[in-house]
């Protein structure tokens, strides 16, 4: 259904308690399901920071990130940044920044790394990405989302390599597009360095990207 196809005609209601949402408001907006890309671009440029994917036509509004997701985020652009930036091989750039999947799915990594050609216009999102880091927030919904979801739309959406970060487990898993699917290029913890296999000699220490996580 539409927005056009709803029964707008005044309704006799009260105008709710203090401290409520604005539930009308909702009515300024399409249904979910029916939200198209540039409906959701227009969302996403006055979400003030705010997270928000579009999927299958569907607004997701993701958890804002806490000092812990930053600390990581932090270190891990600028690793990969210098990396890239020195060897000419593309951007990377950080979220919010929505990314182009398919018609009408945009995803917004934590991280994403891109090659020239991925940008066709620079007040466009970039047609998928070529790395894409996501940092787990805590909660079963975004474990699933970041673990199970992202990892199979990921992949149909055929980005070479996603990093997986994990601050619970302190495990970073690396996997990399083999087909249809992605396959795990390596599980790395505490002690050891993850490596990617898109970028050969980029990697990083695991206990330091934890570490600038906490703080310390």
């Amino acid at each position: 259904m539409s927005l056009a196809e709803l029964d707008l005609s005044p309704q006799p209601r009260g105008l709710g308690k203090r401290g409520e949402p604005v539930w009308d408001l909702a009515l300024l907006y399409p249904v979910q399901g029916e939200w198209s890309e540039e409906e959701y671009l227009a969302l996403e440029s006055n979400s003030e920071n705010r997270l928000i994917e579009l999927v299958n036509g569907f607004i997701e509004v993701l958890p804002m990130p806490e000092p812990l997701h930053q600390g990581i985020s932090r270190l891990l652009f600028r690793k990969l940044d210098d990396f890239t930036t020195e060897r000419r091989k593309g951007e990377v750039f950080y979220a919010p920044l929505p990314v182009r999947l398919w018609q009408n799915q945009m995803r917004e990594p934590d991280i994403l790394f891109v090659k020239p050609q991925r940008i066709k216009h620079r007040r466009r999102p970039p047609e998928g990405a070529d790395l894409a880091i996501e940092i787990v927030s805590p909660g079963a919904e975004n474990r699933e989302r970041d673990l199970q979801t992202k990892r199979r739309e990921y992949a149909k959406a055929k980005i070479p390599e996603y990093w997986i970060v994990d601050p619970e487990t302190e495990q970073i898993t690396v996997l990399v597009l083999n087909g249809k699917a992605y396959k795990i290029h390596g599980v790395f913890q505490r002690g050891d360095q993850a490596t990617s296999k898109l970028l050969p000699g980029f990697s990083v220490d695991v206990a330091a990207v934890f570490d600038a996580g906490a703080g310390r």
